[in-house]
This record gives structure tokens, sequence and C-alpha cells, in this order.
């Protein structure tokens, strides 16, 4: 058997696997779960919605009979306010594909779907999250890291985990502790480094590091997909930079985990129903 016909026959399982799923032993058909729509920020480089639609494939393959739809805050299609309208009156958790806290979090995604018919909830940020780190590492290894150094050539080593940035203090605060995580999974500092917007920026913190004795720096690209900023922060390094996360399957579990982290989680009362006439989304507390 080649490896594509092994491929679609697994396709072909997971589908009707999926279907099955959603009837129940004496032959009634299940109530859909809620949906789950991962929200993209949006990007001018055609490989970042590629590369989010790749991922959303593998959230299907894990979670057979799942809906899974995607909405973008600007720049792509579909955006958001257009694929909550066409769930129409369904329930739905909204995944941001963003790595922190932020404005696109606490305003623009509860606004769109306050604005919508769809009873949403908001899931967190990804990050920061164990998840997170094993993406990070394994795209380091992928681009030439060592994962066995002797003790000089550690001391001479380090990482540059370069992000977006934002003005929102709380999105620094998240990096910080991503980065904190993946020091602890390489045994050498690591400095978060961004962008735009905030500091240090990447070329700031690798000149830091070399005057501190840190010849052998790597980047590491803490963003979702390709992009201008992903790409202007790898021409930086001084030695190997790493891929987005991608569509690592780390990213898939951790899209699953959001959304069935959200539907556990009680909602706040304060949340149900606004002086718009819209229900306002349900954040989890």
């Amino acid at each position: 058997m080649t490896d594509s016909t092994a491929h679609l026959l697994s396709q072909i399982g997971s589908r009707l696997a999926g279907q099955l799923s959603l009837v129940s032993l004496d032959g009634r058909r299940r109530p859909a779960p809620p949906a789950l729509v991962v929200v993209a920020h949006g990007s001018r480089d055609p490989r970042a919605l590629s590369t989010v639609r790749a991922l959303l494939e593998r959230v299907r393959e894990r979670r057979p009979g799942l809906p899974v739809h995607l909405g973008h805050i600007e720049l792509n299609e579909p955006l958001l306010p257009d694929t909550l309208a066409g769930l129409g009156e369904r329930e739905a958790v909204l995944v941001p594909l963003l790595l922190s806290r932020g404005y696109h979090i606490k305003r623009d995604i509860p606004e769109m779907a306050a604005a919508s018919d769809v009873h949403a909830r908001v899931a967190d940020a990804l990050g920061p999250h164990p998840l997170l780190v094993d993406a990070l590492y394994a795209r380091l290894v992928e681009a030439g890291w060592r994962a066995r150094m002797d003790e000089g050539t550690r001391r001479a080593s380090a990482v540059v985990l370069a992000a977006a940035g934002s003005r929102d203090p709380e999105s620094k605060v998240d990096t910080g502790r991503t980065a904190e995580l993946l020091a602890e999974r390489l045994g050498v500092p690591v400095v978060p480094a961004y962008a735009t917007t905030a500091a240090p920026t990447v070329p700031d913190a690798i000149r830091a590091l070399a005057a501190s004795g840190r010849h052998r720096v790597a980047v590491a690209s803490y963003f979702t997909a390709p992009g201008r900023f992903a790409t202007e922060c790898a021409q930086a390094a001084p030695w190997i930079a790493s891929a987005p996360l991608g569509t690592h399957p780390a990213m898939a579990e951790l899209l699953l985990h959001r959304y069935d982290q959200t539907l556990a989680t009680p909602v706040r009362a304060d949340t149900l129903g606004g002086a718009t006439g819209h229900p306002r989304p349900a954040l989890a507390v």
C-alpha cells in the first residue's frame, strides 16, 4: 500500500468515525457539539492563510465530528463576522490563534461576537502553555539546535524568543512566561524580544546577549504562521532561526485544549445579555 493510499484510507476512516460519533447506541442522532471557531489575525503573506488552513485540517483529523471554522480579524477572508453570520444562532467557542493576551482578545473578538446571533464563548490566548514550549523546542531542533552540548558551548549559547509585540502589558507578561518555560527546557537564557511596539527589539536583544558573552544565539520564531514580522526576525539571527509554530501537532492539540477548557469553565453571570440586544460573548473564569 502506498503512503498516499494509506493517508486516503485514514481520512475516510476518520470521517466515518466522526459521523458515527454523532449517533447514540439507540440509533438517535446526538446534538452537534458547539462549533470551534479558530480566530486568526490575518496577514498579507499568502503563506499565512495556507498554514492556518492546514492547521485546521489537523484539528479536524484529531476531533472528527467537531464543526471547525475559521474567521479572521482582518486582511484575510473569511472575516470573523462573516463566519459568525454563517453559523446563525448556534453555540460556538471562539479560540484565538493568538499567543498572548491583548486588545484583540479583550476587545475586538468579543465585540465581533456580541454583534452576531451566535451564542459565543471566547477562549483564552494560546499562551503561555507547555504545549507551545514543545512546539518551540521542536522547531529549534529542526533548525539545528543540539539537544546535547558540552558546558562550554552551553555557556556561549542563548535564545531570543521573537514575538510580534503589543502595547498591552499583559501580553509582555505572557511572552515572558513562555520565555521562562523555554529556558527551563533548553538550559540556556531565553530573552523575549519583539518585532514592533514593545522593547527590546530582536537586534537589541542579540547585541545585549553578545555583550554578555553569549555569541551563539538562536532566534525562536514565536509566530503562528509565516509573515513579515517572522521573516524580519529570522533575518536578524546571527546563527540559526526556527520556523514559525505553524502546523506542529502541539498547536492542534492546544486549540482543542482551549476549546475543551472553555466549555468546562463556568460562565460569569454578567456576560449573559447586553444593552445592544445581542448576547454578549460569555467569558470563562
